[in-house]
């Protein structure tokens, strides 16, 4: 049969297409996906999943006139194929190639960028009313949201609104298949389940939205009558669609613990990664957690719909009545959390360090304040990678620095991760640990140590490096450059780097310049507060990333922009001696 895709360049095109050629269209699309994405890395269940729903869409709806916005824009990858995109998928979240997430800059076909969960509800509320008071034309507002990004709060709070204004049309098109990365938790969950057995009021009308279905996700002609209803209600309209994560690949379909929601490079006849395997921090991290809960029973775990990803689907597994998968809504779990440690536990709350900015609140006004012995463990923290701005974890430091009374670890490696984590569970109040989403990498064993800090390598007093977690490999590199140059160098692991210990107070009295390396933002990081306890005739010089929104990249290829690489801190440190000579 001829294809297709190749001659779909615009919904224009999408939309001359005779019906009854939708359903092979469908079929090359989720080839082109299993082909391009197995290649690259990307998420593949997630689009899989919606290819029925995003055709039905751009046949009903014409955008960009018509605005479109995806709540978590991983599973926008259909609408970018179907938007002109379709030659990018090369460059799949390569540096300077194609975003796994909408793009403002790169199509007028995507509103907005996004890709932290259940926001798209109020942007669309918001679109819709700029639209009414701007004297804007009747076309539609639509957001595509996931059942999972209903368990977040801030879903509720729009959907709260777009109730209560019958007269403003927005359509809300729920894609509905009992998940995120894990299945859907709570009570919305339970109340979306009983819809799909048997149509009933649903708590959607009781907030004054229109309900229209459950219809079958996968069936476009039956996608394209509800959508075209939808439309023409002139209302705001929940159109619940039924639809299966990774259908129509049976790898992703029997992958129960997430349906190859994100995959790395992988064969596609199989699913399965290419690669040799590596231990990476997380598993390490998972290890170590699973160890301090046979010891500890007060050890309480908390996800935020991410029980695989973080590291805690063992400890689950192992202790099922400890774990709590909340769903999308972190200040929830740091709140809840609170309460868990004023009953006498200790919670240990794991998130992406990205995601840590949506509870900044809950941290600081119910954790911090109350003092409590909760514990924040911030995978992916610094350069994440391929995923791009909204995903790279670097203002966690910037962040937790002005929360008072917190402590933060930042291991070099994994033998610290598991001391740094034991630590901070024995500790009476609030702690984060933080580490990359990397390979872990060597042991780095102390060559000495001053109070609770570690000396790494020491060639004399003329330069201090105070080297924050995983740079520490990067530091002693640089070191050893300096110090064939006749320089006396000395890298210390301050291992705690929030607040500035007694024992880095102490290395760094007796050094002339001091210069910090984080994988966080310079200036405001924990180099920042460092500086501010250094002596007058100081000179310190705080190395780290931007203050701006970095795009997407592998890490290596983005710590090396920042200059975070061994010869990239040896050069920065050669370059200020020739300004501020010792």
């Amino acid at each position: 049969m001829k294809t297709l895709l190749p001659y779909l360049s615009t919904p224009d095109d999408l939309r001359s297409l005779p019906a009854e050629l939708l359903a092979g269209l469908a079929g090359e699309i989720r080839g082109f996906l299993i082909d391009k994405v197995s290649a690259s890395g990307g998420h593949l269940g997630s689009n899989l999943g919606i290819v029925e729903i995003t055709i039905a869409l751009h046949r009903v709806f014409h955008s960009p006139d018509d605005v479109i916005v995806f709540d978590t824009g991983h599973q926008a990858y259909v609408h970018k194929i179907l938007t002109g995109r379709r030659d990018g998928f090369d460059t799949l979240r390569r540096r300077g190639g194609l975003s796994g997430y909408p793009s403002r800059e790169e199509s007028v076909h995507d509103h907005l960028a996004s890709s932290h969960a259940s926001t798209a509800l109020s942007y669309a509320d918001g679109m819709a009313k700029g639209r009414e008071l701007t004297g804007g034309d009747a076309r539609s507002v639509v957001a595509v949201v996931g059942d999972g990004a209903l368990t977040g709060g801030v879903a509720w709070e729009a959907l709260n609104n777009l109730g209560a204004a019958r007269h403003r049309p927005v359509i809300v098109v729920l894609n509905d298949n009992g998940r995120s990365y894990a299945p859907t938790v709570g009570g919305c969950a339970d109340h979306l389940g009983r819809l799909r057995a048997a149509p009933a009021l649903t708590v959607f009308e009781s907030l004054g939205l229109r309900y229209l279905g459950p219809v079958d996700g996968h069936d476009i002609a039956a996608l394209e009558q509800v959508m075209r209803t939808a439309r023409e209600l002139r209302a705001p309209v929940v159109v619940h669609c039924l639809t299966r994560k990774g259908h129509g690949y049976e790898p992703a379909e029997q992958d129960l613990d997430e349906h190859l929601h994100a995959i790395p490079v992988t064969d596609p006849a199989t699913g399965r990664p290419l690669g040799p395997r590596t231990t990476t921090w997380t598993h390490a991290f998972a290890d170590q957690l699973c160890a301090l809960g046979e010891r500890r029973r007060d050890l309480v775990a908390i996800t935020a719909a991410m029980p695989g990803p973080t590291g805690l689907a063992a400890f689950g597994r192992r202790f099922p009545g400890r774990m709590y998968d909340v769903g999308i809504a972190e200040q929830h779990a740091l709140a809840s959390a609170a309460g868990l440690a004023m009953s006498g536990l200790h919670p240990v709350v794991a998130v992406y360090a990205t995601f840590l900015n949506r509870a900044a609140d809950q941290v600081l006004m119910d954790v911090a304040l109350h003092r409590l012995p909760v514990t924040l463990v911030l995978d992916r923290a610094g350069i994440t990678g391929p995923d791009g701005p909204s995903h790279h974890g670097m203002w966690d430091l910037a962040a937790l620095s002005v929360v008072p009374g917190m402590r933060v670890a930042a291991p070099r490696d994994v033998v610290r991760l598991s001391e740094l984590l034991e630590e901070a569970v024995a500790h009476d109040g609030p702690t984060a640990l933080r580490f990359p989403k990397a390979a872990a990498g060597p042991e780095l064993p102390a060559a000495g140590s001053v109070g609770d800090a570690d000396v790494l390598s020491s060639t004399g007093h003329d330069v201090l490096i105070v080297a924050v977690g995983p740079m520490a490999e990067p530091c002693l590199s640089a070191a050893a450059m300096l110090s064939a140059a006749g320089l006396g160098v000395t890298v210390v692991d301050p291992r705690w780097v929030i607040p500035v210990s007694a024992g880095l107070r102490e290395a760094v009295r007796g050094s002339r310049m001091v210069v910090t390396v984080e994988d966080g933002i310079a200036a405001s990081g924990a180099g920042a507060l460092l500086r501010q306890v250094c002596g007058p005739g100081q000179h310190v010089l705080n190395l780290g990333l931007p203050c701006a929104f970095i795009g997407q990249g592998s890490r290596s290829e983005l710590l090396a922009e920042a200059g975070l690489t061994g010869q990239g801190i040896a050069y920065a440190i050669r370059k200020e001696l020739n300004r501020w000579p010792l």
